[in-house]
């Protein structure tokens, strides 16, 4: 499925949940790797506000593309921020949703 960029140039954005490791089978605790990279995978909870609106994004992003001592309420820039459309069918129900992703989150100037 096509991705889309995101431009976050006029937004403000911080961190609202500090970064936790993806799983990529919860019952075996494997972590989801980049399939780019392979570097471990994270979620990062951010709160973009922009033109008046704002809004709270799970945003996936390699370990490497993370700084460290990330807190909830820090200003970040964010890197490369592409939405992508998902569908998927589990037990019979179809489920959808929108799923973001980033190349790295960085500490605004």
């Amino acid at each position: 499925m096509p991705s889309f960029k995101i431009d976050t140039s006029t937004a403000v954005v911080f961190v609202a949940t500090a970064p936790v490791p993806k799983l990529a089978n919860a019952k075996t605790g494997e972590r989801a790797m980049d399939r780019e990279s392979g570097a471990p995978l994270s979620t990062v909870g951010l709160l973009v506000s922009d033109e008046g609106e704002g809004n709270l994004y799970q945003v996936t992003i390699p370990e490497t593309g993370l700084p460290e001592g990330l807190q909830p309420g820090m200003p970040v820039r964010v890197v490369g921020l592409k939405a992508r459309d998902w569908e998927n069918e589990f037990n019979g129900q179809k489920r959808h949703g929108i799923s973001f992703r980033a190349v790295a989150i960085t500490p605004a100037a």
